[in-house]
Formats: structure tokens, C-alpha cells, sequence
């Protein structure tokens, strides 16, 4: 018996987003500006932060654009055929896993924060501007990049609940959990006092992915 029609689109959502979450765009763009392989440099993740590394800026900023755009586009384009929470939800979900854990990669992708950023902007500009202010604000006052994102993400649920729907508040908190998940080892350093903050100086590079590892700003 063929599935429903509801549950092929939602499944149709959830493998476009995985795919379209699972572009390397940190490893691509790294490889044809001619640095090599970003896996193997500095923390040998795939995200901006890391990307900044190589010292090319451009580059980082272009990964972070591309990170979250890929996020948002998995969502608008999922809404084309159908505005089900369900469908918007699969492939919001599906980006995120696919940047987490990229089939092609191993496996092993990013920590998901622009990811994460670009698909509240889409299912809801409000919210995701509320958590791109909240991690700026954070980041300034604290200088934690990691501190700053994971605290962004934890109060989006709570956004979304009042400035969109349930529906939405439930896909950002399964976003926030996963983002959180993946922040385990800067947790640990936090709790320790080990976690690098971000560098104001002149050569202060400001991260993007955990924006980062080591402290940069979190969004990769």
C-alpha cells in the first residue's frame, strides 16, 4: 500500500533538506580559493569559524552566508508546495542534519548555528532576528561566542511560542537541542573556565562557526 501523499512530501522535504543542509560549502570554497583542506587546519571543522583560520576573511564571511542560506532556502523552498508545519519542519530538520552530519563527509559536519539561525529567519524573521540579536548582544557583553549561541537557541522556543506558533516553538526547540548537542565539548569548557573568548584586538579573529571551537563567534 502506497504511503499518503502528506507523508511522501513529508519525506520528499526532509532528503531535499539533508541534501541541501550537507553542502560543505567551508570545505568547497577553501579547496577552490586554492587552501587545501580545511579538515586539516586548526580544529578541522568544516564551518567559519575554522575557515577563518586560513586567514581569508572573505572566505569565512561566505561560508557563514552559505551556511544559514542553505537552512532558509531548505525551508522556503519545502513551503513552495505546501505550507504543512509538518513538511517546513522536515526539511528544517533535515538541513541541520545534513550540516551536523554530512553523508559525504563522513559524517561528521559542523555544529549547525548559522544552519540554525537561517531556518528560524524562515519560518519566522521575528524570531530568527530576536536569536541574531540575542547571540550579538551576548557575544559583546560576555565575549563567549559558544555562550552567546547557545543561549540564543535555548530562548527561541520560547520566542517562537509567543511571536509564531507551537508548531514552530517545538521545530526551534529540536533545533536548539541538536545545536546543543553539538556544543558538548565547548559546555565542559564553560563549566571548567576553559573556553576561549572572542578577541576585540586587531588581529582578533572573530569565529562564525560555534561559531566556533575555540571561540569565535558561533555560527557555522
Amino acid at each position: 500500500m502506497a504511503p499518503p501523499l502528506g507523508d511522501l512530501s513529508l519525506i520528499a522535504a526532509a532528503l531535499g533538506g539533508y541534501l541541501l543542509g550537507s553542502i560543505p560549502f567551508g570545505l568547497v570554497l577553501t579547496r577552490l580559493a586554492g587552501q587545501g583542506d580545511i579538515r586539516k587546519i586548526g580544529s578541522g571543522n568544516i564551518g567559519a569559524t575554522n575557515v577563518l583560520r586560513t586567514g581569508r576573511k572573505g572566505l569565512a564571511a561566505a561560508t557563514l552566508l552559505l551556511d544559514g542560506a542553505k537552512g532558509a532556502v531548505a525551508v522556503l523552498i519545502a513551503g513552495i508546495w505546501s505550507q504543512d508545519m509538518a513538511v517546513l519542519a522536515g526539511a528544517g530538520a533535515g538541513a541541520m542534519l545534513g550540516h551536523c552530519f554530512p553523508v559525504w563527509l563522513g559524517f561528521k559536519g559542523g555544529k549547525g548555528v548559522a544552519t540554525a539561525l537561517g531556518i528560524l529567519l524562515a519560518i519566522a524573521w521575528p524570531v530568527g532576528l530576536l536569536a541574531c540579536l540575542t547571540w550579538l548582544v551576548m557575544a559583546v557583553v560576555f565575549r563567549y561566542s559558544s555562550a552567546a549561541a547557545l543561549t540564543a537557541l535555548a530562548l527561541a522556543p520560547v520566542s517562537a511560542w509567543y511571536l509564531a506558533d507551537p508548531p514552530r516553538a517545538y521545530l526551534a526547540a529540536l533545533i536548539a537541542t541538536l545545536v546543543w548537542i553539538r556544543h558538548h565539548e565547548n559546555i565542559r569548557r564553560l563549566l571548567k573556565g576553559q573556553e576561549s573568548k572572542i578577541k576585540l584586538g586587531k588581529d582578533a579573529a572573530i569565529s562564525t562557526e560555534n561559531m566556533g571551537h575555540n571561540g569565535g563567534p558561533p555560527l557555522s
